[in-house]
């Protein structure tokens, strides 16, 4: 049996908002911030409404949505500014030295996205570690915080000594875990103020990862 660590990757391990900041400055300038937290609030709509809507399409619906919501007028075309720009997605910086050290410790890596497949691609080929498998929301047929990918990846890996998640989504990630009763690690990157108390081990960012992998694994 192995021991597995499941991750979101945008906001936990690439920097989701800032690289949604870059896409959408030409086009909301001074109004960004704004921009990005109706955004926020109209995707988790749109994947509700439409959960097997693919997610180039939930990108521009949501966005097209939170610019009428904020009287910004987008250019035509401007709604798939998200998708067009996905590949440029920073990492952090702290994601190498957490996850090698996770892979020196015997872990396996996984990632659980609300993402389609040719959009993750972009970002894991980026990425400093090889993760040994991925759960997109293609594959899923629905967006967390539905049940589907963990029950997708419970179905694919089987029997294991330790499952631990790590997330900095309280709403998409942590809640969903702590309900299905996984050991869950919140990496709470955007001190977003959520209850706390449901998570196993709480950290600002990827730096102390090894150690509380191994504290909500026990």
């Amino acid at each position: 049996m192995s021991r597995w660590v499941t991750f979101d990757c945008y906001g936990t391990l690439a920097d989701w908002r800032g690289g949604m900041a870059g896409a959408i400055r030409p086009l909301a300038g001074e109004r960004t911030e704004r921009l990005m937290d109706a955004y926020y609030v109209a995707e988790l709509e749109v994947e509700r409404e439409h959960p097997r809507m693919p997610y180039r399409e939930i990108l521009a619906e949501a966005l097209r949505r939170a610019a009428q919501r904020e009287g910004i007028a987008l250019p035509p075309g401007g709604e798939h500014a998200l998708s067009e720009h996905w590949a440029e997605m920073p990492i952090f910086d702290d994601v190498g030295p957490a996850l090698g050290a996770l892979r020196d410790a015997g872990w396996s890596l996984a990632i659980l996205t609300n993402c389609d497949e040719d959009l993750i691609a972009t970002t894991v080929a980026r990425m400093p570690v090889q993760f040994d498998l991925l759960v997109t929301a293609e594959q899923v047929g629905s967006y967390k915080p539905a049940h589907g990918h963990w029950q997708r990846f419970s179905e694919l890996t089987g029997e294991r000594d330790a499952w631990v998640h790590a997330a900095n989504s309280w709403v998409i990630d942590i809640r969903p875990a702590s309900e299905l009763g996984i050991p869950r690690v919140w990496v709470d990157r955007d001190r977003s103020g959520h209850d706390a108390a449901i998570a196993d081990v709480v950290l600002p960012d990827l730096r102390g990862l090894p150690d509380a992998v191994a504290t909500a694994a026990s």
